[in-house]
C-alpha cells in the first residue's frame, strides 16, 4: 500500500463519478448483492451507504449488505502484501466522491467537534491477509467532489498477516483505553494510521475526537479542515471472504463546540483585527500561539481564571515560554499552574495585556499583522501601540 494508492484511488473515483453501478436496497430486510467494483447501496433509509470499492485489483469481490452492515461473500484476491490492497469494501456516513448519505451531520469542521462517536462491530475469519479499520477523511473543502487531499485517518481495530500501514511507525499513543502504534505517511494527502496493539472485533462508541486530536497534535490534521466521511470496513490483500461488519453507527454530535466554555472569549489584536490562535488546533504543552483570522473556533477561545487565560478545549494556559522575561520571549500553550508568574496577565486601560513577572506586554512579532504572525513579550510601549493592543469579544 504505497505510492500506487493515490493514482488508483483517483482513477476509481473518476469511474464512480462517471457512472459506476449503484444498487439501492428495496428494504432494510432484503439483502443487496453487489459485485460491481464501484457498486453502492443505500441502507437504513439512506442514512448509511455501503460500497464494494474494489480499486486495487482485477480479481472478483462481492458483498452482501443489509441492516447497517455487510459481509464479503467472495474475494479472490492475491495482492502482494507490500503493495496496495484490493480495495476497501465498507459502509459509511457522509460524502464520498459526491455520493452522500442522509442526515449524517457531515461535513463537520474539526474545530467545531462536539463529541463525535462511532461503533464498529465485526466478525473476521482465520484466513487471508487484511486489516479491519475505520477510515476517516478530511479536506479543506467541506464538499469535495472527488479525492480528499487533507488527511486520511485510519483506525486499525484488527489485522491479519503481513500488511502494514502507509509510511513509518512514528510512536505509540494511549487512546480510548488501549495502546496504539502510530504510523505516518503521505501519498498526496496525509495518512495517519492507529494500529491497536491488542486486536479487537469491537470498537464500541469510540471517541473520534480523541484520535483526531492526537493526529492534529502530530501536525497531520488542521483544525480548519472538515471531516467529510466516516467509513468502516476492510482492506483485503489476500482472500477476505467472510469478513463482515455486523453493526456500524456514527453520531456527529458536532457544530456546537465553538463556544469553548462559559465566559470564554476571543482575544482580538487591534492592529490586525486577528485573534490569538493556537496553531493547528494544538492541545499539547508547547503548542505555538499566533495571529489568525477570527473564526470563533475553540482554539481561539480564552477564559479568564484569576489572572490566567485558559483555553477551554485544552485546559491549558497562555504562558511565557520557560518563564522568560527578556524581549522576544515567545508565548505558547502550557499546563496551568497556580501562582505561575509566566501565566499571569493583567489588562490595562490602554488594552495592553501585561505579564507582571516580566513587566512586558503581549506583542505581535515585528508588528506583524498577517496570519501566522508569532506572539511574544516585549517592552510595553507608551500611547498607541497597535501590536500590543487587545480587546475581548464574544
Amino acid at each position: 500500500m504505497r505510492q500506487w494508492k493515490k493514482a488508483i484511488r483517483v482513477l476509481m473515483g473518476a469511474l464512480l463519478i462517471a457512472g459506476g453501478t449503484t444498487a439501492v436496497g428495496p428494504s432494510a430486510q432484503a439483502a443487496v448483492e453487489i459485485c460491481d467494483r464501484v457498486g453502492t447501496a443505500k441502507l437504513a433509509g439512506g442514512e448509511i451507504i455501503v460500497q464494494n470499492n474494489r480499486w486495487g485489483a482485477d480479481t472478483t469481490q462481492c458483498i452482501s449488505a443489509d441492516g447497517t452492515g455487510f459481509r464479503i461473500t467472495r474475494a479472490d484476491h492475491n495482492n502482494p502484501t507490500n503493495g496496495v490492497p484490493a480495495g476497501y469494501p465498507s459502509v459509511y456516513k457522509g460524502c464520498h466522491y459526491g455520493n452522500c448519505s442522509a442526515n449524517s451531520g457531515l461535513p463537520l469542521k474539526v474545530s467545531d467537534f462536539g463529541d463525535p462517536r462511532a461503533t464498529y462491530d465485526i466478525s473476521t475469519p482465520d484466513s487471508g491477509e487484511w486489516n479491519a479499520s475505520f477510515d476517516l477523511w478530511f479536506d479543506a473543502n467541506p464538499n469535495p467532489s472527488g479525492q480528499n487531499y487533507g488527511a486520511e485517518l485510519m483506525i486499525w481495530a484488527n489485522h491479519r498477516g503481513r500488511p502494514q500501514p502507509i509510511g513509518s511507525k512514528m510512536g505509540t499513543a494511549w487512546i480510548e483505553g488501549a495502546n496504539w502504534d502510530v504510523w505516518i505517511g503521505n501519498i498526496g494527502w496525509n495518512v495517519i494510521s492507529y494500529v491497536r496493539q491488542q486486536p479487537t472485533n469491537l470498537l464500541d462508541n469510540v471517541s473520534i475526537k480523541a484520535f483526531t486530536h492526537d493526529a492534529a497534535n502530530r501536525g497531520q490534521i488542521n483544525g480548519r479542515w472538515y471531516m467529510t466521511s466516516v467509513q468502516a470496513g476492510f482492506e483485503p490483500w489476500v482472500g477476505g471472504t467472510d469478513l463482515a461488519v455486523k453493526r456500524f453507527a456514527f453520531t456527529a454530535n458536532g457544530g456546537g463546540g465553538g463556544g469553548g466554555g462559559v465566559g470564554a472569549q476571543k482575544i482580538v489584536n487591534s492592529g490586525s483585527n486577528r485573534c490569538v490562535d493556537v496553531e493547528n488546533w494544538g492541545t499539547r504543552d508547547g503548542a505555538a500561539l499566533q495571529l489568525w483570522d477570527c473564526s470563533g473556533d475553540t482554539n481561539q477561545r480564552w477564559q479568564p481564571q484569576g489572572e490566567a487565560l485558559v483555553n477551554p478545549v485544552s485546559g491549558k494556559c497562555l504562558d511565557v515560554q520557560g518563564g522568560g522575561t527578556a524581549n522576544g520571549t515567545r508565548v505558547h500553550l502550557w499546563s496551568c499552574s497556580p501562582g505561575n508568574g509566566a501565566q499571569r496577565w493583567v489588562r490595562d486601560a490602554n488594552g495592553k495585556l501585561r505579564n507582571p513577572q516580566s513587566g512586558k506586554c503581549l506583542d505581535a512579532v515585528e508588528r506583524g499583522t498577517a496570519n501566522g504572525t508569532a506572539l511574544q513579550i516585549w517592552d510595553c510601549g507608551g500611547g498607541s501601540q497597535p501590536q500590543q493592543q487587545w480587546r475581548f469579544e464574544n
